[in-house]
């Protein structure tokens, strides 16, 4: 097998349309986002042809995450064959601060039982200058990623979600697991499988997330692996899309300061990228941000591994982003505006829903 983690937004677009027009059987693809702007419409297009050529095409969108985008959108695509399917739309019921939230948030792709892609970006240009992490995969593993896609879509309708217990169960690929979580305050596989890899690490914990607001096992987990001398860093953009996010977030970083865990701010720009690397061991990179919202409410993928080839790159990786970001300035923090402050404590009953 062969795989190439891509940080760089537009060559990662451009990749997956390289690999998209060359499909033969079928092209699947499930996103958050899919914009109608340039890159939406340059993707509807090459899936349009591939379906004009006779390959089958399946889109699962989210129907939050989609922006403007309708059946419109795509009415050449579904007039030839092509199927679009829009993920719950948000109803005003009694439930829309809890069942608003469960959006489909996973983001994949997959050609042909070839190639397939796991990563943080969505199809659209509004993030073509974020850094993102996302991975190509050519081999086997796309044959698991199909089976992840195929119940994906088959359980989503536009009236109720089927098989919530055959698809939160783990998938394993050779020396890899595919984690999908589900809508739930019992199960969140991901937090919890994420609070046992940080429990067990030995030397070191990295974490890149775009939105930072960990629960308390999490928290305790970062800081009672500080504490026996594992070096804990978590990476996160000085300024988010979020700025409510990056508000409520200052209230931990203190906590977390002191319990000797290393907290940086990536500075360009947007950091969307979702990984963690134990012990430069275990990986995973995922489509779940670090934060309540995406444990307990989203339906969220993870492919968590120990490929060396994945790790040397995640490696540069890291190194890069570590090198354009700076260490938190403890007394700038602790002289931040009151404003912030007084903001800090009225978010922090509703952080689970950022």
């Amino acid at each position: 097998m062969e795989f190439r983690v891509i940080d760089d937004t537009l060559q990662f677009y451009n990749l997956m349309l390289i690999d998209i027009a060359q499909a033969k059987e079928y092209v699947f693809l499930e996103t958050y986002k899919f914009a109608n702007d340039h890159m939406g419409v340059r993707f509807r297009d090459a899936l349009t042809k591939k379906a004009k050529e006779g390959v089958k095409v399946k889109i699962l969108v989210d129907s939050w995450g989609r922006g403007p985008v309708s059946e419109t959108f795509f009415t050449e695509l579904i007039r030839l064959g092509g199927e679009v399917k829009f993920f719950e739309k948000i109803k005003i019921n009694s439930d829309i601060f809890t069942r608003g939230h469960r959006r489909d948030h996973r983001k994949i792709l997959v050609i042909d039982d070839l190639v397939s892609y796991i990563g943080s970006a969505n199809i659209t240009g509004y993030n073509l200058n974020w850094r993102e992490l996302c991975l190509r995969m050519e081999g086997e593993i796309a044959v698991a990623f199909k089976k992840v896609f195929l119940e994906n879509f088959n359980a989503f309708n536009p009236f109720i979600i089927t098989n919530k217990v055959t698809y939160t169960r783990k998938i394993r690929s050779g020396n890899f697991e595919i984690i999908r979580d589900v809508p739930s305050i019992q199960f969140q596989r991901l937090r919890k499988r994420y609070t046992q890899l940080i429990r067990q690490a030995a030397t070191s914990v990295v974490i890149e997330t775009p939105y930072f607001l960990p629960g308390f096992l999490l928290r305790k987990a970062m800081m009672d692996a500080s504490k026996r001398g594992v070096e804990v860093a978590v990476i996160m953009p000085k300024h988010s899309d979020m700025r409510m996010v990056d508000i409520l977030r200052n209230k931990y970083l203190g906590l977390l300061h002191d319990a000797g865990i290393k907290l940086l701010f990536y500075l360009p720009h947007n950091l969307h990228a979702k990984l963690l690397v134990i012990d430069d061991e275990i990986f995973s990179i995922a489509s779940a941000n670090f934060d309540f919202r995406s444990f307990r409410y989203q339906y969220e993928i993870a492919l968590i591994g120990s490929e060396p080839d994945i790790l040397r790159q995640l490696r540069e990786h890291i190194a890069e982003t570590v090198r354009n970001s700076q260490e938190l300035d403890y007394l700038e923090w602790k002289r931040r505006p009151m404003i912030e402050k007084i903001f800090e404590w009225i978010l922090l009953p509703f952080r689970h829903f950022f």
